[in-house]
């Protein structure tokens, strides 16, 4: 064996990453933005270590037919599209079947905002620094759709940040002036996001919205017994 998992589940994950984020922790301008699903749990363990608000922000890859774990693109909130031409090039992938698994994840992305947010509208990122959760960074597609998203929200500042990626993924989110990268783990040989969690079983619906409930019950009270000081 080449490797050993560095962490035992996302839960750990979030643990280790907060403390490369603490320079933002108890700021009334940051919140922190979780990718579901398995972007939850990780950003669970931020928000909670550094007193911040927690909300989701919902995007989808797209997968190539046949083998949808390999993204050829993303879509997130607010009709944003992601596509990485080199790739679609290269698959010779055509237009219409584009536009079908675009139009099957946009179903997906529009019922995981209700599962999750119900009537709740989305936070108001203007003007903040937002911390964007996920629990790793491979090709980087669908944080560079949720990125391309927020900027027209017009957040003050991006800080995209995983416990895991590859160093070429997580150098390109070090470019942009508004948008900077924080993570924790960056190896050599990077394998794939889930070969570096000994359990990396699949976040569910119900556990997404057991940590948003958890999460904003944590704040409010941080928050009543700082005021009751």
């Amino acid at each position: 064996m080449l490797f050993e998992p560095k962490f035992k589940d996302r839960q750990e994950a979030g643990i280790v990453l907060s403390e490369q984020l603490t320079e933002y922790a108890n700021r009334g301008d940051v919140i922190v933005l979780a990718l579901p699903r398995g972007g939850v749990p990780v950003a669970f363990e931020v928000a909670k270590r550094l007193t911040l608000p927690l909300d989701v922000f919902i995007v989808r890859k797209l997968g190539v037919p046949g083998q949808e774990e390999f993204a050829f693109g993303a879509i997130a909130s607010g009709g944003v599209q992601v596509l990485n031409d080199d790739l679609v090039h290269a698959l010779r992938l055509p237009p219409e079947m584009i536009d079908r698994v675009a139009k099957r994840e946009e179903i997906e992305l529009k019922r995981r905002e209700i599962s999750f947010r119900g009537k709740r509208p989305p936070p108001n990122v203007a003007d903040k620094t937002v911390i964007l959760v996920d629990d790793g960074l491979a090709t980087g597609a669908t944080m560079r759709a949720a990125v391309k998203a927020l900027k027209t929200q017009q957040p003050k500042m991006i800080v995209v940040a995983v416990p895991v990626a590859s160093k070429q993924a997580c150098d390109e989110f070090r470019e942009p002036a508004d948008v900077w990268a924080v993570c924790a783990v960056t190896p050599e040989l990077f394998y794939g996001v889930g070969m570096w969690y000994q359990n990396f079983e699949q976040t569910t619906d119900a556990e997404v919205k057991a940590l948003l409930a958890a999460a904003g019950n944590n704040l409010s009270k941080k928050v009543h017994a700082s005021q009751n000081r």
